[in-house]
């Protein structure tokens, strides 16, 4: 029997010999051929899985048990190669959105990889201790540009074609993609318009400045952003690059959890920030595919909770604004995005304000690291009392603490205005 699935899911999949697998689903089972032609199996597959969930359509989906089960059938038709929607199963409540493949990840990390860098993994024995598990730190906020944005915003750019860069780009973002998205245009010797709130960082303004690009300030609401990137697009004629919701943004943010993986192939989970999710989306792609047991989490602000609030309602909630001291998880979710947490996701873990703060100084004294708010957020959860045994992994078969991944995504702050100093 080859397991590829965790005990508690009640999912797991049999070797029966030569061509044949049985797909075992809460111990009632489907025969799948395989090796033999996996585009029939993935067909066959997806007619029969619904068979032995009966009684359930549509399910019910407010039920934990129920959705993580439904998650990991859909990763098993996904590894085979399987078109179907979540719609041929019978669940129509939970339609599957079109998403960036594997091969379009690793076309993006060879498109992107000469232009940014291959951040370091960094450790950590105190927060190890502190949190009770192993824990890996990708540090994005070492990245060009100082944040992991540059990661899809190079992948969107580069792959645009001469027309389209010649009549430039449109963009929205609270900094860190203005920033990048400025400069991978001028990479291109593109323009760049940035729609920004009006109340973004001034390091970040001043960093969009600097590589070119063009600022049109706006309120702080999402409805005043997505106003004013039409307006200069329908003014300009230029080509929009959504922060978030772009299979071509998705899949460059997915390269940072693939060189995670690389580099700590067993990681039992990986957090990252949520915001509108590109980075979360792309990092689940990337371990359903590395890792498939791997377990995903997003770390979201309190006060900007519209991604926990999506998860636990099964419909996509935004916020027009919030006030969060991290900046750049004032975003909403995305239908595209929301398609693949929803499916993919372990769950959401709020931090509060205090949190924030207080562990954004922890990793600067110790970790001498200069991280931004939303960076920090990710480390937030496993200080908290019960540390990471709150995330429930399963026990390893080594018998070691958990591995636990955490995608540090950026280090723009101003230094004239850290949080901590007024704490």
């Amino acid at each position: 029997m080859e397991r590829i699935l965790t005990p508690r899911h009640g999912v797991r999949r049999e070797r029966k010999g030569i061509g044949t697998e049985r797909l075992v689903v809460d111990g009632r089972g489907v025969e799948l051929a395989c090796a033999v032609n996996l585009a029939k199996a993935a067909a066959t597959g997806a007619r029969q899985l619904w068979q032995v969930l009966p009684g359930l359509k549509p399910l019910d989906y407010t039920d934990p048990a129920t959705r993580t089960g439904c998650q990991e059938l859909r990763a098993i038709m996904g590894a085979m190669g399987s078109t179907k929607t979540t719609q041929d199963l019978g669940d129509a409540a939970a339609a599957r959105a079109a998403e960036p493949t594997w091969a379009e990840i690793v076309a993006a990390h060879g498109r992107i990889a000469a232009r940014i860098h291959r951040t370091p993994v960094m450790t950590s024995e105190t927060f190890d201790r502190m949190a009770g598990a192993r824990l890996f730190f990708k540090c994005e906020s070492l990245q060009k540009t100082g944040s992991f944005k540059i990661r899809g915003a190079a992948n969107a750019i580069l792959s645009l074609t001469e027309e389209e860069a010649r009549r430039g780009i449109v963009t929205q973002s609270s900094g860190n993609h203005a920033a990048a998205v400025a400069c991978a245009a001028a990479w291109r010797g593109m323009k760049a318009w940035i729609v920004m709130p009006k109340n973004a960082p001034r390091v970040k303004c001043d960093a969009v400045e600097g590589y070119g690009g063009k600022i049109a300030f706006c309120e702080p609401t999402v409805s005043a952003r997505k106003a004013m990137c039409a307006k200069l697009q329908a003014e300009t004629g230029a080509v929009l690059v959504h922060p978030y919701d772009d299979d071509r943004i998705i899949a460059g943010q997915a390269t940072a959890a693939k060189e995670l993986l690389e580099e700590v192939p067993d990681l039992d989970a990986i957090l990252a920030p949520v915001s509108g999710g590109g980075l979360l989306s792309g990092s689940c792609l990337s371990g359903r595919h590395m890792r498939p047991e791997i377990r995903m989490f997003g770390c979201e602000p309190a006060a900007a909770n519209d991604a926990y609030l999506s998860m636990k309602t099964g419909e996509l909630q935004t916020m027009e604004a919030s006030e969060t001291i991290a900046d750049g998880l004032r975003a909403s979710l995305a239908p595209r995005t929301f398609a693949i947490l929803w499916r993919e996701l372990a769950g959401v873990l709020l931090v509060s304000e205090a949190e924030i703060i207080e562990t954004m100084r922890l990793i600067w004294e110790r970790m001498k690291i200069v991280v931004e708010p939303s960076s920090s957020i990710v480390l937030a959860p496993l200080l908290q009392a019960g540390g990471a045994a709150n995330l429930q992994l399963a026990a390893r078969a080594d018998g070691q603490a958990a591995k636990i991944g955490l995608i540090l995504s950026g280090g723009n702050v101003d230094l004239r205005a850290l949080p901590f100093d007024a704490a």
